[in-house]
């Protein structure tokens, strides 16, 4: 199977799994991780363009799980957080990666941190090196093991 053949399908179970847990995920920390997560690999290659912070606003605005929470609450978080990263992407990651870290003490909260990463990192079709460093960098900061992820 190919690489990509490979990444569709894990983010397929992913966001499945996701979905599964849907009622265990409305905690404002998994809110506040899961927003911080999707500007941290939107803005992993150094920039931001339009099209990434389009994925975002639609994962917002559709997945099941986003639901939880008021869609103009997400994307201002995701946008405070994409605002730190963008005006000095070292000093906005340590900021981004503590509010990722929010999740460390629910693991069912910081595995669907991750998966949410994945699935935006893979949504253009490309999860690539610079994306999957990220959030390889987000599961040490969870305490998670990357290979569980295969990252």
């Amino acid at each position: 199977m190919a690489l990509w053949d490979r990444l569709k399908e894990s983010a397929s179970t992913m966001q499945t799994q996701l979905i599964a847990r849907r009622n265990d995920l409305k905690s404002g920390a998994f809110r506040d991780s899961s927003m911080a997560m999707c500007a941290l690999v939107a803005a992993a290659d150094g920039s931001v363009d339009a099209a990434e912070r389009q994925r975002v606003a639609q994962l917002i605005a559709t997945n099941e799980v986003l639901r939880n929470f008021p869609a103009d609450d997400l994307r201002r978080r995701f946008e405070d957080n994409l605002d730190q990263l963008t005006a000095d992407f070292d000093f906005g990651k340590v900021s981004v990666m503590q509010e990722i870290a929010k999740a460390r003490k629910k693991p069912v909260e910081a595995r669907a941190v991750v998966q949410i990463g994945i699935v935006i990192g893979g949504a253009d079709g490309d999860f690539d090196k610079d994306e999957q460093a990220v959030v390889r960098e987000a599961c040490y900061a969870l305490d998670l093991p990357p290979h569980e992820f295969d990252l």
